[in-house]
C-alpha cells in the first residue's frame, strides 16, 4: 500500500500543473492508494495569500471544492501531532513544516517534498 502526505508546495504545483513537479511524481501521486493534505497546508496557503507572499492561479475559495472532487484526503491536526511537534529537534523552524513532519511521523507517511531540511528528521521524503 502506497500512501503519501503532500507538502504545501507539492499540492500547489500539482493543482496548478506546475512543471516544478516532475511527471514521475505526478504519476506516483496518481497511482497512490491514499494521498493526504494536511489542514495545516490550507492554513499556510491562506496566511501567505493574505500577506502577499503567495499567489495562486485559482481563487483560494475554490480549493475546498477541488479537494472534495479529487481523491485527496484532508488530514486534521491531532493533539498527538502537537505533542510530537513540541519534542522535535529544531532542524526546521517553519511551524507549518514542523507540523507536517509531525504528522508524517505519527501516521507513518512518506512526504512528497522538495524541502531537503525534512531529511534531518526520521521521515521518508520523496522527490525526484
Amino acid at each position: 500500500m502506497k500512501n503519501f502526505l503532500l507538502d504545501t508546495h507539492t499540492f500547489i504545483w500539482l493543482t496548478e500543473d506546475n512543471s516544478s513537479l516532475s511527471d514521475d511524481l505526478r504519476l506516483m501521486i496518481d497511482n497512490a492508494d491514499l494521498v493526504y493534505l494536511s489542514i495545516a497546508s490550507l492554513w499556510e496557503i491562506a496566511i501567505k495569500l493574505n500577506l502577499d507572499k503567495l499567489s495562486l492561479q485559482q481563487d483560494y475559495e475554490t480549493i475546498g471544492a477541488a479537494i472534495e472532487a479529487s481523491d485527496i484526503l484532508m488530514l486534521p491536526i491531532s493533539f498527538e501531532d502537537t505533542v510530537r511537534v513540541r519534542h522535535l529537534p529544531l532542524h526546521h523552524r517553519d511551524p507549518f513544516d514542523r507540523i507536517l513532519i509531525s504528522q508524517a511521523m505519527n501516521h507513518n507517511l512518506p512526504i512528497i517534498s522538495a524541502d531537503k531540511k525534512f531529511d534531518d528528521y526520521e521521515i521518508k521524503r520523496v522527490w525526484s
